[in-house]
């Protein structure tokens, strides 16, 4: 599970046998769990986290896109 990015008790991460879904992140933190694909970004599914919690997530998986696409094309080689 290689994390890509800490923000605050956020920690982002790929699955290592994820490669052939689309491009997608998974995001844990002290409160639950969630899933977002980046292409759009889009929630996939959580759990624990508060609906607020989860706009912050979304917004800043929008603002950080670009840097999480290239993680996943570099670690799943597209």
């Amino acid at each position: 599970m290689p994390t890509v990015l800490r923000h605050g008790s956020w920690r982002l991460f790929f699955y290592s046998n994820e490669g052939s879904e689309p491009p997608h992140i998974h995001i844990e933190s002290p409160h639950g769990v969630a899933k977002f694909w980046l292409d759009p970004v889009a929630l996939v599914g959580y759990s624990g986290l508060r609906r607020h919690e989860l706009r912050a997530l979304e917004h800043f998986l929008s603002d950080h896109r670009d840097v999480l696409l290239r993680a996943w094309n570099e670690y799943f080689g597209d």
